[in-house]
């Protein structure tokens, strides 16, 4: 099923749903599909997050029928939807600390029991919490650095007005493509990462040590989830400048905004001239130091996981033979592209 089908199966149950909550449901469902991001439709329907997600991978398991008030694919949820935003709330905003945990400053799954436990007067096992995290769409993972020159304001500026305006252009064809670009570097000496091995028979991966690499340029349309990616011997202006001109042959005709990140080669005097020449071609600029920003971040990390890390190439231009199968397999299946990387801003 299309998403047009999808939207208007969804109104026709808008229609003829008469609980306020399954309303709800619906209506972020299909705001989801219309290209809302789920932080926008939580902000709209006073929502966390979490809820918002969860209602999104209910839909996309169960369908029409998961969203369904009395439908319980698993164990029934103890907490009432305010309760479960409440419990999303505390655990991704405060600390143990900040309601009542005396010198606790990570969350652990004992200490989310007692807390429910004291709010809501629910027992839950540690195992119980667990499942319920997940559910709200939390994982357990390692905190992350963030850059302290970021701005969070600028951020916040970008996702609630800029790239809004610039989703409303596209759709109202003002823009006819969107694109988000950024360049990386793919090294033959990659770092290794976790996989499954038997017990006892770890998986050793050669290495000379070198660090031979390929420079990349890619860019993935919003709209259709089509990459285009260049390969070149240094990241410098003259390769962006093929890339770019690689850009207005992909797409030959219309209007073009690049989003894309504030590094040095992006500004360098030497790209006016070029621009001026082909006024078709607009960059628009990220906050600084925010690569969460940039969506195509997200493909460099899929092609270390699925192409690079843990492997040994024996001959660098392996390298960038299997980089290119993986891009043409991802332009094989754009949907992939973007369930995978496009729906997170």
């Amino acid at each position: 099923m299309n998403r047009r089908d999808e939207i208007q199966n969804l109104n026709e149950a808008m229609r003829e749903a008469s609980n306020k909550r399954l309303y709800e449901r619906y209506l972020a469902v299909r705001l989801h599909l219309e290209g809302h991001t789920f932080t926008e439709i939580g902000t709209l329907l006073n929502r966390a997050y979490q809820t918002i997600s969860r209602y999104w991978t209910t839909y996309r398991e169960n369908g029409l029928e998961g969203l369904e008030l009395d439908h319980s694919p698993g164990k029934p949820v103890k907490l009432t939807d305010e309760q479960l935003d409440e419990l999303a709330n505390t655990v991704e905003k405060k600390q143990p600390a900040d309601v009542g945990f005396e010198a606790h400053y990570t969350w652990t799954l004992q200490l989310i029991a007692d807390w429910i436990e004291r709010e809501f007067k629910q027992q839950y096992t540690q195992k119980g919490v667990s499942k319920l995290l997940q559910r709200l769409g939390f994982s357990y993972t390692k905190a992350t650095y963030t850059l302290a020159n970021a701005s969070a304001e600028e951020q916040e500026e970008f996702r609630t007005n800029t790239f809004p305006a610039l989703k409303k252009q596209l759709l109202e064809g003002e823009i006819d493509h969107l694109l988000f670009e950024d360049e990386a570097m793919i090294r033959a000496y990659q770092a290794l990462q976790y996989n499954w091995f038997r017990k006892g028979q770890q998986r050793k991966i050669i290495t000379t040590g070198k660090h031979e690499g390929a420079k990349l340029f890619a860019a993935i349309n919003y709209e259709t989830g089509h990459i285009t990616h260049r390969e070149e011997e240094q990241c410098d202006v003259n390769a962006f400048l093929r890339f770019l001109g690689d850009i207005l042959e992909e797409y030959p005709e219309g209007k073009i905004f690049m989003i894309l990140d504030n590094s040095r080669i992006h500004h360098a005097s030497q790209l006016k001239p070029f621009l001026d020449k082909h006024k078709r071609l607009h960059l628009v600029f990220l906050p600084k130091y925010s690569p969460k920003l940039n969506l195509t971040e997200g493909l460099w990390k899929w092609v270390r996981q699925d192409v690079i890390n843990n492997v040994y190439f024996k001959k660098f231009y392996r390298i960038r033979l299997h980089v290119s199968k993986f891009m043409k397999r991802l332009n094989a299946s754009p949907q992939k592209v973007i369930d995978r990387l496009l729906v997170r801003l």
